[in-house]
């Protein structure tokens, strides 16, 4: 048992001095790419801290399956170089055996992450996007998901005009039990539009069965009503900033994901990027496993044999392989290619097989 911890101390410790070292490097990044992002007369040195912590948790959390595998190799090459595999091989412990305590870490590492790590940069991730939106006088997302509907913006000199749908089709043009609320440059409600479908057609809503309210000082506006078959309203949103006004699926703390994905669904709209998404963050701490045994499957072997650097280079390329093949299939099962289940797990599944098979062959073969 104590050598099971002695092998989680060690492990833990590589771990925690590559994060911090990272840390260091990912902050000198991130704030480099904001001061080449916004312009220092519209934001002060305070704001760009501020924007560099909230990139930063989003950029460790992406590179960690790297940490992981970099603190595995440099634990198995100080343990070999030390003989103190040797020596846990002669008591009788097996390679296998030896892996028990990292594997149980990192583990434990995966699922705090994807716990705790992941609504941290989720909610980071949206501020920043809040701030970016503002700096740079972008326009904000135009589109919400709520237990009552689908909800749009628009804006044109003359006002804003806020859309509320009962529900639509997968890719937002088409808006169905929908209502048009018109509001002047004062921010008064100037008129109110219930129609059946819009359709949503460059420059211009087409309103099918339509019926229009108009709100002016002393008039009845129920008396004032408008009945029209077909209309159209200029509008300046396209099926791109519907499609995108959600935000990436980063900005949804996990926990919040199937909610969201219920509404999506309710709404009309195709769940499948925020299923892949979830999907994949289950799949995390497996990941972080298979790294280690990637990493160990290489490393384990004694220094006296040669080609550490070799052996090295050629863990941090099938590391790098098992995550652009994660990466790849996640594209696919976001295009409906291949089933989100088998895009999110498969990799790490693959990758661990792998690498079980390498270690096998390697050590106890």
């Amino acid at each position: 048992m104590k050598l099971y911890f002695y092998f989680a101390r060690r492990f833990a410790a590589n771990l925690l001095g590559l994060f911090l070292v990272f840390v260091m490097l990912s902050a000198l990044i991130e704030m480099i790419e904001v001061l080449r992002k916004f312009d220092r007369s519209d934001v002060g040195f305070l704001e760009i801290l501020r924007l560099t912590s909230l990139r930063l948790p989003r950029a460790l959390y992406q590179i960690l399956p790297l940490i992981v595998i970099l603190a595995t190799l440099t634990l198995f090459l100080n343990l070999a170089k030390s003989s103190e595999l040797v020596v846990t091989r002669a008591a009788g412990r097996s390679a296998l055996r030896s892996l028990v305590s990292p594997v149980i870490v990192v583990f434990l590492v995966g699922a705090f992450a994807v716990a705790v790590i992941n609504p941290i940069v989720a909610a980071t991730s949206k501020q920043y996007k809040i701030l970016e939106n503002r700096y740079s006088k972008g326009v904000q997302s135009v589109l919400s998901i709520g237990p009552e509907g689908l909800w749009l913006r628009q804006g044109s000199d003359s006002g804003q005009t806020v859309i509320r749908a009962e529900h639509t089709n997968a890719d937002g043009t088409i808006l169905y039990g929908v209502t048009f609320f018109g509001f002047d440059s004062e921010s008064l409600n100037s008129y109110r539009i219930e129609a059946a479908q819009a359709e949503l057609l460059p420059d211009f809503w087409k309103i099918t069965d339509a019926k229009e309210w108009t709100f002016e000082f002393d008039e009845n506006s129920e008396r004032g009503a408008v009945t029209t078959k077909e209309r159209m309203i200029a509008t300046d949103l396209t099926k791109e900033q519907i499609r995108d006004g959600f935000g990436p699926p980063s900005t949804i703390p996990i926990w919040q994901m199937p909610a969201f994905i219920q509404r999506l669904e309710r709404a009309g709209f195709s769940s499948r990027r925020h299923q892949m998404r979830l999907q994949t963050e289950l799949a995390t701490p497996f990941l972080l496993v298979t790294m280690v045994m990637i990493g160990a499957a290489f490393t384990m072997r004694h220094t006296r044999f040669g080609r550490t650097g070799i052996m090295v280079l050629a863990a941090i390329g099938m590391g790098f392989s098992i995550f652009f093949v994660r990466n790849f299939a996640s594209i696919l099962g976001e295009n409906g290619q291949i089933p989100v289940l088998l895009a999110a797990w498969a990799p790490p599944a693959a990758g661990l097989l792998l690498a079980l098979g390498l270690l096998l062959h390697l050590e106890d073969g």
